[in-house]
């Protein structure tokens, strides 16, 4: 898929050394970025649902440690 991307200009230019000293493209660089950002998201989804499940299926133990 095709898309036009409006990058300002400061971190264009870093973009440009980035690419430059890691001796690839922008266009490269920015696609690492995106992964990072949908690793991220996807790795925060995992915990928050491990997190449900615990409260849900140890809720009673939860409990009774709170009171101790």
């Amino acid at each position: 898929m095709a898309m036009t991307l409006r990058i300002p200009e400061g971190l264009d230019d870093q973009l440009d050394e980035l690419a430059a000293r890691e001796h690839t493209s922008k266009h490269s660089l920015l696609l690492q970025g995106a992964e990072l950002i949908v690793r991220a998201r996807s790795r925060r989804e995992d915990i928050n649902r491990g997190i449900d499940f615990v409260m849900e299926h140890d809720a009673e133990l939860l409990k009774r440690l709170e009171d101790a």
